[in-house]
């Protein structure tokens, strides 16, 4: 009996050092595992960023008003996955400003980083298997991945920010402007590529102005900063 005890007590012992090393960490709020209405933006947008008279048509090109967006955030602990693939400095820039942005809005969010050009895929299926609200992805290397897997997942939503796809479904939407716009597909970019385009402010707008764009429903579009 006594070593039963002794076997069930170090059980015990290795779930809380467990549970302490979860809590020590960036842990989501609960597992992700619990289905829910899909989540409502909180606040609404600001004059400028769409003409009520003229809605964005599928695949278009909306250029907002700077701030437009700012009246628009997630609901609290809304559930994101950031993909990201790539160590070049405009990536990390945005891998930065999507973590700014989850902290500051209290999102609940998770990490899927492709390991090399053989892993785009399969970082993108893992994406996908954790059900998140939003898939926020950075790095040009994704744009042809996504391109051929978003399609295939109409009810999960994208937000490509610093690129675009050159054909998005109506899930699939871009946030990008002047020298980041990385189409793939052989296209090459819409206007010219410009590395120290990625400032912190630019991607931290890109982040807002497409999540507002996501969460007011305004998707599979492009929404084009000036």
């Amino acid at each position: 009996m006594s070593a039963v005890r002794t076997h069930i007590r170090a059980v015990a012992a290795l779930a809380a050092l467990a549970a302490l090393a979860t809590g020590c960490g960036s842990a989501p709020s609960d597992d992700w595992s619990r289905p829910r209405p899909a989540p409502s933006a909180v606040g609404s947008l600001g004059p400028g960023f769409v003409d009520p008279s003229a809605p964005p048509t599928p695949e278009g090109t909306v250029t907002p008003r700077p701030g437009s967006w700012d009246g628009v955030h997630p609901p609290r602990d809304y559930r994101v996955v950031l993909l990201s693939a790539g160590d070049d400095a405009p990536t990390r820039a945005l891998v930065a400003a999507v973590r700014s942005w989850a902290a500051a809005e209290h999102v609940d969010l998770r990490t899927v980083t492709a390991a090399g050009e053989a892993d785009l895929v399969p970082a993108i299926t893992r994406a996908l298997d954790l059900h998140p609200d939003l898939v926020i992805s950075a790095g040009d290397a994704l744009v042809d991945p996504l391109a051929v897997v978003t399609a295939n997942h109409l009810a999960q939503q994208f937000l490509v920010v610093g690129a675009e796809l050159a054909e998005p479904t109506h899930n699939v939407t871009a946030a990008d402007w002047s020298g980041a716009s990385y189409r793939g597909e052989g296209l090459g970019a819409s206007s010219n590529y410009d590395a120290a385009s990625f400032t912190p402010q630019r991607c931290d707008a890109a982040i807002r102005a497409g999540a507002a764009a996501v969460l007011t429903g305004l998707t599979g579009i492009v929404v084009w900063l000036a």
